[in-house]
């Protein structure tokens, strides 16, 4: 295979996305669109990634800013023609070149290896890649030759009632000769009603020089589909979230209900483990083996180790370490870390904390900023004060503390090992090793109180 530049269309403004964010961002499964692309081309390790930027060109520079690509203004965004035409200094003068667009996330790895392959094959000077489908209805059509060459591409408006009824439709995607692709962009002009430059009309350049122009179908017309609006946008995003899902499965993992659950790109998943409807796994989250993933959870950034079970809870960016039983109606903030054999139960919220194997937080505490070490009890009720109004402080609860219910720790403290705090204590002092902390009001009944202040009812 012959050297392979990528080009990669991003300049549009997609005026149909009604977006101030710039069209090529808009994110499929967690990753924006022309960062499919780019991952598609990468994978097939082309010498170079060039991309065209024009509306909100800063912003996609930024959100890029982390990829190996080198960028191309085009100021005035003047057709796919012009885009090629300021390009031409950062292609190569040999190889090919793979032009694409950057708003058609679903375009595969696999297919562009087969279009330079089929392209190098057929010796030809230019392939277009195509698809045929049931209603072309707004694309141009495919016009082949005798020998099966491609003569020209017909744009719908212009079509005759037999070229109309061609289903082939162009994808807007090539793999050309890099030197007569420069060559031709010179000969373009924009004698058009939109008075714009036409990558097309390289097609019927070459053609006139006697050059073989050929046309890949591609197996999945899926694979072409371009999203301009945000009906599109929740289309593709359905096409690749199936294709995530089926490749999970093909791995041992289990979904309860594909079509009910939610999973972005980087995303990755153990053998064995079960994923139930409403899941919603984010950005590069890890879940390992054997877990049982309940309804309606939401994991993000975030890895869970082997044999866990989370029911209906939210996760942000921690770690959960192997078999700990989560939720329901949990809540774990950023900066969680537990060990293995942790039970963080209904309603508790756990936020930068790390908690050590083997302790728990059954029901209805809050856990900020703490650093609980391993088989400590935590009960019902207990808020770990971290924040004074001003600055946040740290707890430390030591291994094998028991904390009793409705207790409230005012951070800084510290917890000794084997510390046991009773039930409706206020802890701002550190509690000793092996020590009970009672720190409440010692109850005082006042008789007769009631009736003196006139509230008794009357019987009837």
């Amino acid at each position: 295979m012959k050297q392979v530049t990528a080009l990669i269309l991003a300049a549009g403004a997609g005026t149909r996305m009604r977006s101030k964010l710039p069209k090529v961002l808009h994110k499929v499964c967690g990753t924006a669109m022309v960062e499919h692309v780019i991952d598609a081309v990468q994978e097939m390790h082309v010498s170079k990634t060039v991309i065209v930027i024009g509306h909100g060109a800063e912003q996609v520079e930024d959100a890029l800013a982390h990829r190996d690509v080198q960028f191309v203004l085009q100021r005035e965004q003047l057709g796919t023609g012009h885009a090629v035409m300021q390009s031409v200094a950062a292609l190569p003068d040999e190889g090919n070149v793979l032009l694409l667009c950057g708003d058609t996330p679903l375009i595969t790895r696999e297919t562009l290896e087969e279009l330079v392959r089929f392209h190098e094959a057929g010796d030809y000077q230019m392939t277009v890649l195509t698809a045929e489908i049931e209603d072309p209805t707004g694309y141009g059509r495919i016009v082949r030759g005798k020998q099966g060459n491609v003569e020209k591409i017909v744009e719908h408006k212009d079509a005759d009632d037999v070229q109309r009824a061609i289903r082939e439709i162009n994808s807007g995607m090539y793999c050309c000769d890099a030197k007569l692709l420069k060559e031709s962009v010179v000969d373009l002009n924009n004698d058009n009603q939109q008075k714009e430059y036409y990558i097309t009309d390289v097609v019927e350049i070459l053609n006139q020089k006697g050059y073989r122009i050929g046309a890949y179908m591609v197996a999945d017309e899926t694979e072409i589909m371009g999203v301009n609006s945000r009906v599109q946008l929740a289309d593709a995003e359905a096409v690749m979230r199936r294709r995530l899902i089926e490749k999970w499965m093909d791995m041992g993992v289990t979904f309860i209900d594909p079509q009910n659950t939610y999973i972005d790109k980087d995303v990755k998943i153990g053998n064995d483990t079960i994923i139930y409807p409403g899941v919603i796994l984010k950005g590069k989250t890890k879940i390992g083996e054997d877990c049982i993933i309940g309804h309606n959870c939401r994991i993000e950034d975030s890895q869970i180790e082997d044999k866990v079970e989370i029911q209906a809870s939210t996760i942000l960016q921690s770690f959960v370490g192997e078999a700990c039983h989560i939720g329901p109606y949990a809540h774990l903030r950023p900066g969680s870390k537990l060990g293995k054999n942790v039970k963080i139960g209904d309603f508790v919220e756990v936020k930068n904390s790390s908690i050590g194997d083997g302790s728990k937080a059954s029901h209805l505490a809050y856990i900020g900023d703490a650093e609980i070490g391993k088989n400590v009890n935590i009960g019902c009720g207990v808020v770990f004060v971290n924040y004074d109004g001003k600055n946040k402080y740290k707890t430390i609860v030591e291994d094998n503390a028991f904390i009793g219910s409705n207790s409230n720790l005012v951070a800084p403290v510290t917890v000794r090992k084997y510390g046991y705090i009773a039930t409706g204590s206020t802890i701002t002092k550190e509690v000793p090793e092996g020590a009970l902390s009672v720190a409440r009001e010692k109850q005082k009944n006042i008789e007769g109180w009631v009736a003196r202040k006139g509230l008794l009812k009357k019987e009837e």
